[in-house]
């Protein structure tokens, strides 16, 4: 079985398209590592077929802020517009967990874009999706406060049953801020009998208090 005939994507492109992907080869890439750094040229396109990679920009002071999470299916904004704009990278991209992808070849992936009208439209697409992320997320650490963008966090990243398993450090990542900015409103919201949280762990108490905050109400 062919790495083709897995993501639904890829397994939909023409014959042609599909025959010149199959000379490529999958690479496992173990956890922790890093796909690429500022300044770094860009290589290729990627194609995630499992696992997580966490992409973050990293500013002067050292402090970083998570731009995207790439799945499956997902593409890497960095790449695309290092290949379209020639520019390098300027985040850093690391892999959360195991993952297996193919990196598409500069030249391959431009000779896809000129001759499969089905590469051209998965490229675009995913590109959108990613700039529509992109731009809530510029929205977010715009025009939020750092108790509704926390408050945010908690809410969409907590399991089943309502806990949120991360440390003050990842969420400080996950919502542009610092990690002693988060050990203040989570003792705020603790407080306030909206959750309770102790090292690496957030639990929710009062989801509708959090959904106020998010909605910009006070406590």
């Amino acid at each position: 079985m062919s790495w083709t005939d897995d993501p639904d994507e890829i397994a939909a492109l023409d014959a042609r398209a599909r025959a010149l992907l199959d000379t490529l080869t999958p690479m496992d890439v173990p956890k922790g590592a890093v796909l690429f750094c500022p300044g770094e040229a860009v290589k290729g396109y990627v194609v995630m077929l499992s696992g997580q990679v966490d992409v973050n920009l990293i500013g002067p002071n050292g402090r970083d802020i998570l731009l995207y999470r790439l799945a499956p299916g997902q593409g890497c904004i960095q790449s695309t517009l290092g290949l379209l704009g020639g520019d390098a990278y300027t985040a850093e991209a690391t892999a959360e967990t195991a993952v297996r992808l193919v990196l598409i070849p500069r030249d391959v992936f431009f000779a896809l874009l000129d001759s499969s009208p089905g590469f051209r439209r998965l490229v675009f697409s995913a590109f959108a999706d990613r700039m529509q992320s992109m731009m809530q997320l510029i929205e977010n650490v715009s025009f939020m406060s750092v108790e509704a963008r926390l408050a945010a966090l908690i809410l969409d990243r907590a399991g089943l049953d309502g806990c949120l398993h991360m440390t003050q450090a990842e969420m400080a990542t996950a919502i542009g801020t610092a990690r002693e900015v988060i050990s203040r409103r989570l003792d705020k919201m603790a407080q306030a009998g909206a959750v309770a949280h102790e090292r690496g762990n957030v639990t929710i108490l009062d989801r509708k208090a959090l959904n106020g905050i998010v909605l910009g109400a006070a406590f």
